[in-house]
Order: C-alpha cells, then sequence, then structure tokens
C-alpha cells in the first residue's frame, strides 16, 4: 500500500493529537513516580537495553566483567529528552519489587537519527562505535542505496564497515559484479566483509570486527540482518523473515531495538529494519559532505559557488573524467540530490 500523502492542516492536526496523548502519559508518569519516590533506591549508572514504549530495560554492570549484570524495567521522567538504546542514564532501582525510575540521561558520544513519518528527525541508537551496512547477492544491491547509508554514518561521526552476507550465493555470473562493487568502497576506505550468516566458519571476519564494540546493523530488508544477529549471537534468537515471493524485498522481522552483549566484549544494537535512510532532511552541502572523496575535492574547484554539475574547471567532473575518482558515486550522488528536494515537497504537500 502507498503512503498516503498528507497536507498541512492534517499533519497539524496528528501532531496536535499526539501532543495531547504525550501529555496524558506524561502525567500519569508524574503520578507514579511520587507514589514509588519513597521506595526507590540510591542513583546509579546505567545504560538503556531495551525500549517498550513507555518503559525501558536498564542495564547496570557491576565488575570487571560485568559478571553481576542485572536489569530491570523502568519509567523515565517525563522532562527527559526521548530515550533510545544505548543511552548511558543515571538511574534509581526499586528497594523491593517493582519498576526502577531513570532520572538523568548522560552526555551521548554518538546518535543515530533518522526521519519519522511526518519529517520530525527521531534519534533509533545512542554512543554507536560502528555501524555495519549490510547487503547481499539477493535482493540485487544498489550503490546508491549503500551510499545513503554511508553518508549517514559520515553525518553521523560513526565508523562503517560494509558486510556482504549470503556470501554462499554468489555465483560466477554475480562474482565479477560483487567484486566491482565491493572495490569502489574498498578503494575509498571502507572495509568489506564477506560473510555468510549459515555458516559458523564464514563469520569469523564479523566476530573479529564486532569484538570490543558497539555496534549496529543497517540495510536492505531481505539482507539477513537478523540472521547475522542470530549467527554471532545464537541465544539471541531474534525472529528470522524471508523474502517476499511477489516483490523479492526482505519483510521487517525486528519489532524492538535492543541490546545485546557478545561474547568477545562487544555489544550489538539490533534496532527495527530500515528499508533506506530518508536523507530529503539534510541540504546538498551536507550530502556532498558525506562523500568523503567528494568533499576533499569541493573546495578545488575553480568557481567557489560551483554546483558540481556542468561548471567548467569543476574539481569533481575532472577528478572523475581522470579516473581519480568512481563515475558511480559521482552519479549516485547527483541522484541522491536531485532527490532532496522532491523528498521534502512531498512531505509537506
Amino acid at each position: 500500500m502507498a503512503k498516503r500523502k498528507l497536507n498541512r492542516r492534517q499533519q497539524w492536526r496528528i501532531e496536535k493529537i499526539q501532543a495531547e496523548k504525550r501529555d496524558r502519559a506524561n502525567r500519569r508518569n508524574d503520578q507514579q513516580e511520587n507514589l514509588v519516590a519513597d521506595d526507590l533506591g540510591d542513583e546509579q549508572h546505567g545504560f538503556i537495553t531495551a525500549h517498550f514504549g513507555q518503559q525501558v530495560e536498564v542495564e547496570n554492570a557491576d565488575g570487571p566483567n560485568g559478571e553481576n549484570r542485572k536489569t530491570r524495567r523502568c519509567h523515565f521522567r517525563a522532562t527527559l529528552e526521548q530515550l533510545v538504546v544505548g543511552d548511558k542514564v543515571i538511574w534509581q532501582p526499586p528497594k523491593s519489587e517493582g519498576l526502577g525510575v531513570v532520572v538523568a540521561i548522560e552526555p551521548r558520544d554518538t546518535v543515530l537519527k533518522r526521519p519519522d513519518l511526518y519529517g520530525n528527525l527521531k534519534p533509533v541508537a545512542a554512543n554507536v562505535e560502528q555501524m555495519l551496512v549490510v547487503f547481499a547477492p539477493l535482493p540485487t544491491p544498489s550503490s546508491a542505496l549503500l551510499d545513503r547509508y554511508l553518508v549517514a554514518a559520515e553525518l553521523s561521526n560513526i565508523p562503517a564497515t560494509l558486510v556482504l552476507n549470503k556470501a554462499d550465493l554468489i555465483d560466477e555470473t554475480l562474482r565479477p559484479f560483487v567484486d566491482e562493487l565491493s572495490d569502489m568502497y574498498r578503494r575509498l576506505g571502507y572495509p568489506v566483509l564477506e560473510v555468510c550468516a549459515h555458516q559458523s566458519e564464514g563469520l569469523a571476519p564479523l566476530h573479529e570486527a564486532l569484538a570490543g564494540k558497539t555496534s549496529v546493523f543497517v540495510g536492505q530488508s531481505g539482507v539477513g540482518k537478523s540472521s547475522l544477529v542470530n549467527g554471532v549471537m545464537p541465544e539471541a534468537d531474534l525472529q528470522v523473515g524471508e523474502l517476499s515471493s511477489n516483490s523479492g524485498l526482505g519483510q521487517h522481522t525486528t519489532v524492538t531495538a535492543r541490546l545485546v552483549h557478545l561474547p568477545t566484549g562487544g555489544q550489538l544494537i539490533d534496532s527495527p529494519g530500515i528499508r533506506e535512510f530518508g536523507l530529503w532532511h539534510i541540504g546538498e552541502d551536507d550530502l556532498l559532505h558525506g562523500y568523503r572523496e567528494l568533499s576533499e575535492l569541493a573546495g578545488y574547484c575553480k568557481f567557489r559557488n560551483c554546483s558540481h554539475r556542468n561548471e567548467p574547471g569543476c574539481a569533481l567532473i575532472t577528478a572523475a573524467e581522470n579516473g581519480d575518482i568512481d563515475e558511480e558515486r559521482l552519479s549516485n550522488f547527483y541522484q541522491i540530490a536531485d532527490t532532496l528536494d522532491e523528498e521534502g515537497r512531498e512531505r509537506y504537500q
């Protein structure tokens, strides 16, 4: 079903209704907090490991190896900004049975955001140290779609690694295309791992990449993100969906964001599947900065206000003609840039 386009008045009414619901929920939270204030323990450090609507799961790790690690369901103060998995917080556990309360959020090192259906940027994960961009032979990988994820990673200051899953499906016909695509990103400094979620020996490069870091998987539906999580952390037991027989695209299977601990000592944040990052909320200058090789060249154009389209002396066009940068990446930049205003107009009609 196609998404319904909303006019300004319809969007205003929806936002008004949602604001009223949030206010009612916040008042209920305030009443609950007042009732249980005397039953709470001392404030302590923790971090969010799962989010369930009006409640979150908080973990407090004691000891050098987290051997006394415990989790507790908590309310959170209505005055706090939106909490997401990975947030470091100050919380109070209950003295007996019941729910704890998150009372403060600590500064975020990084935050991954994406637009919601109404165009508002919403955080989806915090304090991420590595973004693993998953793609596969099926659905057929698109460099333009991969670029969207990489731009989001660059603008969020999160290092990115490309993970080619379902490597066992690569036959002699697909191999040249896959190698060419992978090599294009390797030349830019992005690591590319070939793995297979269903073969334990084929996951060794992924285990090594995940060790000791807080990571998040992103990628088109159907590329096997949940299968990879199950492969590196079988006890996570995430639901895995099959490709749609009609569209060939994957079905969204992850229903809530959750942080899981890996045997290697790292942590993995599994967030609801995202078909692609909407980049319409950024400007073309931001998009340019998300392309690391294009950003480096932009200052060498003949004209300060170069649009990088047809002007003589454009450093980007010259570099592409000379083979110093990949024409495919420059073409993707144009393709995405041309959709920024279009997507924004569709959102606000």
